[in-house]
């Protein structure tokens, strides 16, 4: 075969330097053509897919690694036909070799976060009953960080068994046993108790993503769950970073574990002589009329008499924390209101009777 070539090209009075120029530019502006064929394809078929860009998100991920894979796997197929002397081919072949492992890594670690993207779409945080969304979100992002180091070891390792003198360790990475292994494992013992939880975390799920959670007795949501922390966004918008084992041994409370619906409670604390009926009619007139109400808990009771007042309990329901916390201001504020429009006199009081002390007379002020 590279007899034929070398004779071609002496009858063509084509220099091998030439020739060798020419395959090269063969493989980048084919690759680049069938990367742009490609893509002209993917816009056609997607641009009525509705909100999901399936063209936009095809090429925000994997439009970078294509223009290099591409280039590489033709120019891999063309390395026969150039002029090189065999150790020159060989050692170029091995290059390529290892371009092309390292680009298809990249090409799948891509293709991880298109199917994210997809996935985000499909699953709206944004519904108010957003429980499955949330759980299949958690799931997600903890299995899309196992696939992303997966592609990576397997990449490293493949890399490595090119090379004869490393087969061994890249075999080593690539089955994961052996002695090394044993001791990397004790040493790493708190980093393999954060992954198991994670995995703990992602299938049994005590928390989810956009979980309102209260932790440390700070009330936040579950922003991010990643191999070996969580991060929880308080409402202040601080972030707290906890370890991902905090959320298998520790206590913490999960607000919406089985659903976002929440009932919400309001205090107020008035005089005995307080009527509690109006309060109650004029707490569900307020409810009715707001949308943060979903209508399905309501209700104001006495839950207390202390020494010097009543406790009156009003409670709310809404479809989330957010939504409730809303309502419970709005709630609290319009029952002051009430109180001191209609009921003012009934509002806390201290009461005292004054006795004259035995043996002291009353003199008349002069």
């Amino acid at each position: 075969m590279q007899q034929q070539i070398a004779q071609f090209l002496k009858d063509l009075h084509v220099q091998p330097f030439v020739w060798n120029i020419i395959l090269i530019a063969i493989a980048v502006i084919v690759g680049l053509l069938i990367k742009l064929l490609i893509g002209l394809f993917v816009k056609k078929k997607t641009k009525n897919a509705g909100r999901f860009n399936f063209f936009y998100s095809f090429f925000r991920h994997l439009g970078k690694p294509l223009n290099y894979f591409f280039p590489l796997f033709l120019f891999n197929i063309l390395l026969p036909l150039m002029q090189l002397p065999a150790a020159v081919r060989a050692s170029l072949g091995h290059i390529v070799q290892i371009g092309l492992i390292i680009t298809f890594s990249w090409l799948l670690i891509q293709c991880v976060y298109l199917v994210q993207d997809y996935v985000f779409f499909r699953y709206d945080l944004k519904k108010s009953n957003n429980f499955r969304e949330r759980k299949i979100r958690t799931q997600l992002q903890y299995v899309r960080q196992v696939v992303i180091g997966l592609i990576i070891i397997l990449a490293i390792a493949s890399a490595l068994l090119t090379f004869s003198t490393m087969r061994q360790l890249g075999t080593g990475l690539l089955t994961g046993v052996g002695v090394g292994g044993i001791i990397i494992g004790f040493a790493a013992q708190r980093s393999l108790g954060n992954l198991l939880a994670g995995f703990q975390i992602a299938f049994t799920q005590p928390i989810r993503i956009d979980d309102a959670v209260i932790v440390e007795n700070e009330f936040g949501r579950i922003e991010e769950i990643t191999l070996t922390y969580v991060v929880v966004k308080i409402w202040d918008e601080r972030r707290m970073i906890l370890p991902i084992t905090y959320f298998i041994e520790k206590p913490f409370q999960n607000w919406t574990r089985t659903t976002t619906e929440l009932l919400g409670t309001v205090f107020i604390y008035a005089d005995y002589t307080i009527p509690v009926e109006p309060l109650r009619n004029e707490l569900k007139r307020l409810v009715k009329d707001s949308p943060l109400w979903n209508g399905k808990a309501v209700g104001l009771v006495v839950t207390d008499a202390k020494e010097r007042t009543v406790e009156i309990r009003a409670m709310v329901s809404a479809n989330d924390s957010g939504k409730l916390f809303d309502l419970r201001c709005y709630a609290r504020e319009n029952l002051l209101k009430f109180i001191n429009e209609h009921y003012a006199d009934h509002l806390p009081k201290v009461r005292a009777e004054l006795e004259p002390i035995a043996g002291m007379k009353h003199e008349p002020a002069s």
